[in-house]
C-alpha cells in the first residue's frame, strides 16, 4: 500500500493538526472523497472507514445514484450502447448541488438508480444534515469544483484482473447481466474509460490505497476522527482567519 504524503494539500493550524483550505471555512462537516476504477472496492473500503469513525451522523453518498436520468440520455459508446463509465454519463449539475447543500449542512434526497432498467427511479433517499460524508464513486475526484470542497481525497488503485472479476460478479449477481455482455462491455467502454479518465484522478488524490484497505481504512479513519476531535474547538474561532497559517 502507498500513502502519499498529504502535507502537499494541507495547511498547519497552530494547533500543530493538519487541515485543507476547504475545511478552515467550514467545520460543521466534512467530505471525504472516495475514487477507483470500477470493481476497485470502493463501497466496501468506505463501509470499511464508516465502521471506525467515531460520529453519530456519518454517511455514504453514492456517485452511482447520480447517472442521467435515462439511459437513452447517456453519451453512447462506439457501438451505440449507453457509456456508464464516461465522465458525461452523470448528472453534474444535481451532484454539486448537493455536495454544496451537505457542505451547508443540509438535507439532501439523494436519487436512487435502478442498473437493471437503466433509469432513475422516483424514490429518493434523505441524506444529511452529516458530521462525516464518505462520497464514493468512479469520478469522485474528477471534477475540480467538487475537488474544492473535499477535505480528503482517496484514490483506490487495483489491478485490472481484480477490478474485473469484482465487476463480473456483481453485474451477473445484481443487475441481472450475461455473461457475455459484461465481457463486451469491459473491452468497449470500462477498460479504455479507466485509461483516459479515470487513472489520471490518483495525481490528485491525498491517500493512494492498493489492495491492504484494512490498513487504509485504518488511517483515513484516525485523520478523520483527528478532524473530528478538533472540529468543536475550530468551529469557536473560524470567525478569525489569522490563526491560519
Amino acid at each position: 500500500m502507498k500513502i502519499q504524503d498529504v502535507r502537499k494539500n494541507y495547511t498547519l493550524h497552530n494547533s500543530g493538526l493538519l487541515i485543507s483550505p476547504t475545511l478552515a471555512y467550514n467545520f460543521c462537516m466534512l467530505l471525504i472523497g472516495i475514487a477507483g476504477g470500477s470493481g476497485s472496492g470502493k463501497t466496501t473500503f468506505a463501509k470499511r472507514v464508516l465502521d471506525r469513525v467515531d460520529c453519530s451522523s456519518c454517511s455514504i453518498l453514492h456517485m452511482d445514484s447520480y447517472y442521467l436520468p435515462s439511459g437513452d440520455s447517456i453519451v453512447k459508446s462506439k457501438k451505440g450502447r449507453p457509456n456508464f463509465d464516461h465522465p458525461e454519463a452523470f448528472d453534474w449539475h444535481l451532484l454539486r448541488e448537493h455536495l454544496e447543500f451537505l457542505k451547508n449542512g443540509q438535507k439532501i434526497n439523494m436519487p436512487i438508480y435502478d442498473f437493471k432498467q437503466n433509469k432513475r427511479t422516483t424514490k429518493t433517499l434523505d441524506i444529511g444534515p452529516c458530521q462525516v460524508i464518505l462520497f464514493e464513486g468512479i469520478f469522485s475526484l474528477y471534477d475540480e469544483q467538487i475537488r474544492k470542497m473535499l477535505d480528503i481525497k482517496t484514490f483506490l488503485h487495483v489491478d485490472a484482473d481484480i477490478r474485473f472479476t469484482r465487476r463480473l460478479h456483481r453485474d451477473v449477481q445484481e443487475r441481472g447481466r450475461t455473461l457475455e455482455s459484461v465481457i463486451e462491455q469491459y473491452y468497449d467502454t470500462v477498460r479504455p474509460m479507466y485509461q483516459k479518465y479515470l487513472a489520471p484522478q490518483n495525481e490528485y488524490a491525498d491517500f493512494s490505497v492498493g489492495e491492504e484497505t484494512q490498513v487504509a481504512a485504518e488511517i483515513l479513519s484516525a485523520r478523520i476522527n483527528e478532524l473530528i476531535t478538533k472540529n468543536v474547538d475550530f468551529s469557536q474561532q473560524k470567525s478569525q482567519p489569522e490563526l491560519f497559517h
